[in-house]
């Protein structure tokens, strides 16, 4: 089958369509940029913690170790009977470090004392887990969960305008591409706040993250 040709316009249309091509893949082009730098990431305001607890109220607070709610091991394929993936043992010292519990209080940003449920998977051959979070309560968990949440936050972002000729409209009419893409804030979602360090609870040392 014969690819479609492309319908033909007369020179002036062309050189609309030329422009307008030019101008969305430089702006897909800074798209992209900006969703692959993750080294630079600027943060919003510092928010208050929604749950304002001393050092004394940590330890205080009772110890609440969390459990999946739900666990999914990776399974064999049907027809061969191979695992699907396997752990990688290169990381066995990460996972070591990862599977520390840790202690943190979890906080919802998008519904406010509403629990948290997630799922993990850090590394491949691991079960999936459910989790289901209380929230603005110091609780123990794995040190991969607490990260995991961590990551739920999402990116504003806005065009930076620049003032050069190429604002204006061009007498055949094509709007010109300017400004750049920034990223203007980063939004979280989801947070867990680290206890306090060198906090002592059950004989056991938190580990921050």
């Amino acid at each position: 089958m014969s690819r479609p040709q492309k319908p033909k316009v007369n020179s002036a249309s062309q050189k609309e369509i030329d422009a307008a091509q030019e101008n969305f893949d430089k702006f897909q082009e800074q798209i992209d940029n900006v969703s692959n730098d993750l080294s630079e990431r600027p943060k919003s305001h510092e928010t208050e913690p929604q749950a304002k607890l001393t050092a004394d109220d940590w330890k205080k607070s009772e110890d609440i170790y969390l459990k999946p709610t739900r666990t999914q091991y990776p399974g064999p394929v049907p027809k061969t009977g191979v695992m699907t993936d396997k752990f990688n043992e290169k990381f066995r010292e990460q996972y070591e470090f990862d599977k520390q519990f840790v202690r943190f209080i979890a906080e919802n940003a998008e519904i406010i004392g509403e629990s948290i449920v997630i799922w993990t998977r850090p590394y491949p051959g691991m079960p999936a887990e459910q989790w289901t979070v209380p929230v603005n309560k110091p609780v123990w968990g794995p040190r991969y969960l607490a990260e995991q949440i961590k990551r739920k936050f999402y990116r504003r972002l806005k065009m930076e305008e620049r003032s050069s000729p190429e604002n204006q409209i061009g007498s055949d009419g094509v709007a010109s591409f300017y400004g750049k893409v920034v990223v203007e804030s980063t939004i979280q979602r989801l947070d867990a706040r680290s206890a306090p360090k060198q906090q002592v609870s059950m004989n056991r040392k938190v580990s921050n993250f």
